[in-house]
């Protein structure tokens, strides 16, 4: 099953509507984790150490310490950036379809922009 690991600053409202929608979804946020006010470095690290894909808002930030991952041969989990303007029902719809039509040896050391 795909686990999802939602960046501190992430809609809750996107989460929400993914949980409505799939309630047996894995989503754990940032902030309950050991995570919370860690650099997003640290929390790409855990996110590809515990099988996580990673859902940000930061796209120029996360983007950049993924590739930096990747150019320094470092192993990188998913990464789904989601821009602050994207229409949020597209979002959770987007979502759901990965949750329930992919496994996640699919998103590993991907990134994409959602909705697609």
């Amino acid at each position: 099953m795909i686990r999802f690991l939602a960046d501190e600053n992430f809609n809750d409202e996107i989460l929400r509507g993914v949980r409505r929608r799939v309630p047996n979804s894995d989503i754990t946020r940032v902030q309950d984790t050991e995570l919370a006010a860690k650099p997003d470095p640290l929390i790409l690290e855990w996110a590809f150490q515990h099988g996580f894909i990673l859902l940000s808002h930061d796209v120029t930030t996360m983007r950049g310490y993924f590739y930096d991952r990747v150019n320094a041969g470092l192993p990188v989990p998913g990464l789904f950036l989601v821009h602050g303007t994207s229409p949020i029902g597209a979002v959770i719809e987007t979502l759901e379809l990965i949750l329930l039509a992919s496994d996640e040896s699919e998103w590993q050391g991907e990134i994409r922009f959602l909705p697609f």
